[in-house]
């Protein structure tokens, strides 16, 4: 095990430095930098001014000479400032981790907690209304845009009932602490959380049933109820388990999907996660944020693949990694 970790740790470390490179070079290439926006919004400088400040920022050198010494720093723990914002790299994105940790952590363990029961359901009662009820649900959520789910939470219980706020991550203008913070915080999460929920359990949800349906046709189920145990012994201990295998893998890289990808809810509740950090430092050439916002997804799409291999272990005896 030791061995596999320290592999897979070596392996992860060569990815981010790959990926380091390619977002750079990315996003290096596009057209204009930072100088050339400073330009179009100041008519007051002039080219001496642009060539100044691109030799200030390193914009006048080679694009690989540039990676080069971006590295160098980074691996002193110098990741450089947020043009956008003024502030070092990781003085903007710690508090808008936290915003989406918290985010996209409260959507996943509820989008599990209600897409392994009712899949485990509809598996135990195929081809009975249950089941057909559960796969309409399960298609709905898959087939609802994300946008348009939350145009509809927002008129319905923001617009509409008037009872949850339409967006941010707290009231604004407000001085709270203790509870009350946490009751205002938890009331901006409402609507976002059950947004990626609804949209992310549907798919789960099919996945849980194809293999759950797969499991309880196997040989060792026979045996498990030919041994007199019960229902629900049989279904949580001995066809769950083999079950979550391959739910496992899909967990891992939804969880990275999650992570990196609820730009469009974040937008559309105006929530100051990392999609929509992300989404702004393209847009605005900023690339220090832009490139430790992407490296950051990166090696959160890796850390939950190494999980899941782990997860098989635990779930599968017969998986050993010697």
């Amino acid at each position: 095990m030791t061995r596999f970790l320290a592999q897979r740790l070596a392996e992860t470390a060569i990815v981010l430095l790959v990926m380091s490179f390619v977002i750079y070079a990315l996003i290096g290439l596009m057209p204009g930098d930072p100088v050339d926006l400073m330009l179009a919004s100041d008519p007051s400088l002039t080219a001496a001014d642009a060539a100044r400040l691109k030799a200030v920022y390193g914009l006048d050198r080679p694009l690989l000479e540039r990676y080069f010494a971006w590295l160098g720093n980074a691996l002193q723990g110098d990741f450089g400032f947020a043009r956008l914002n003024g502030r070092p790299v990781t003085e903007v994105l710690g508090p808008r981790l936290g915003n989406t940790l918290l985010l996209m952590g409260a959507s996943f363990v509820l989008a599990v907690l209600i897409a392994i029961p009712a899949g485990t359901l509809a598996a135990m009662r195929p081809h009975s209304m249950t089941d057909g009820a559960i796969n309409l649900a399960a298609f709905a959520g898959i087939s609802m845009p994300p946008f348009w789910l939350a145009i509809l939470l927002i008129i319905l219980f923001a617009v509409t009932w008037g009872i949850l706020p339409a967006g941010g991550t707290g009231s604004a203008g407000s001085e709270l602490a203790g509870t009350a913070w946490l009751a205002d915080r938890a009331r901006h999460l409402v609507l976002p959380v059950l947004t990626l929920t609804l949209v992310s359990s549907g798919a789960i949800i099919r996945y849980v049933r194809a293999s759950m349906a797969e499991a309880l046709r196997q040989d060792f189920i026979r045996t498990a109820y030919a041994k007199g145990n019960s229902t629900a012994r049989v279904v949580i201990h001995h066809a769950l388990r083999s079950a979550m295998i391959p739910v496992v893998t899909i967990l891992a890289l939804d969880f990275g999907t999650l992570f990196s990808g609820a730009l469009v809810t974040e937008t559309m509740f105006a929530y100051l996660g990392m999609g929509k950090t992300i989404y702004d430092a393209i847009m605005g050439n900023d690339y220090n944020l832009a490139l430790m916002g992407l490296l950051f997804a990166t090696a959160v799409v890796l850390a939950s693949n190494l999980l899941a291999d782990l997860a098989y272990a635990w779930l599968d005896p017969r998986i050993t990694y010697r």
